[in-house]
């Protein structure tokens, strides 16, 4: 097995602990919630809950996928919780949050991918705060149905990422589909245009800057609004290795080709994650509407 690669000056930083994070812990604690924050080892984890904020991971913990790249367990998942909606939407009314981020394990096993139960947890939402609320979805294995139920609750941003370049789908995420993911932002456009289409990609895991340009360049083909970069890190040995770690004078290379492709909001860095500032990156955008 080889040894895992040092990590470069610009990925070292002290964890924030103790305050608010404390508080968010014991808040999900009580009432029995997930996070994507702790379930795949986020590095911003401190940060983010130090500042009264999380994405909620819903549908348990548990993936119906093995992706490569990914520290959530894959397994057999249990039963949906019904009132898992309820709760979450208890957790932002407490936490007071202003934009709500729900993202889900895939969960190919039930009826609708669990598309309703992203409905029921929005629904939930908005009877609970006055939050926006942005969507972090599998694909749905591409049943536009579901894709489209999904849609219909009229998050503010719709979130589905592509993860990495077409090339490396087969070792990095071989149960997905690079051309089903762009689809699936296309046809959420194309149905409610008022909703933001957002997506994200990890590099360090061999890509090519070339092939990053070219999924940027397809991402805006499928009218996708928001794009997020972030380097790659191996949540443990058994997941894949870092082939690279990309400067973040690359990142900001990646940051002004997508700025300049059109997309409304770009967040590109190391620690960049998917829903990394996700209230920020909305308000840019809302404050550049005006």
């Amino acid at each position: 097995m080889a040894p895992r690669k040092r990590f470069p000056p610009w990925l070292k930083r002290k964890i924030p602990r103790g305050g608010h994070a404390d508080r968010v812990r014991k808040l999900l604690a009580d009432l029995k919630l997930a996070t994507v924050c702790q379930n795949a080892l986020c590095p911003n984890l401190g940060e983010c809950f130090g500042a009264q904020t999380a994405t909620f991971l819903i549908m348990g913990s548990v993936c119906t996928r093995n992706c490569r790249f990914c520290a959530i367990a894959g397994g057999t998942p249990e039963p949906l919780d019904p009132d898992e909606p309820r709760r979450v939407a208890e957790a932002a009314r407490r936490l007071q949050l202003k934009h709500v981020v729900v993202t889900s394990v895939t969960r190919d096993d039930l009826p609708g991918g669990g598309a309703s139960h992203f409905v029921a947890t929005v629904r939930e939402i908005r009877k609970a705060c006055d939050a926006t609320v942005e969507i972090l979805t599998p694909d749905f294995q591409g049943a536009s149905e579901n894709i489209l139920a999904a849609a219909d609750c009229r998050p503010e941003i719709f979130n589905h990422n592509v993860e990495t370049v077409p090339r490396l789908y087969q070792s990095v995420r071989p149960q997905a589909d690079y051309r089903r993911s762009l689809d699936l932002l296309h046809l959420v456009k194309e149905h409610s245009p008022e909703i933001l289409t957002k997506s994200g990609l990890m590099v360090g895991l061999g890509e090519t800057a070339e092939e990053v340009k070219s999924l940027l360049a397809d991402l805006r083909t499928a009218a996708c609004d928001i794009v997020t970069i972030g380097q790659y890190l191996q949540p443990s040995r058994e997941h894949l290795p870092v082939e690279r770690y990309v400067h973040p004078d690359e990142f900001e290379q990646y940051r002004k080709v997508a700025q300049d492709m059109g997309f409304s909001g770009v967040a590109s860095g190391p620690y960049v994650r998917s829903s990394y500032n996700a209230r920020k990156i909305f308000d840019t955008i809302c404050k550049r509407k005006k």
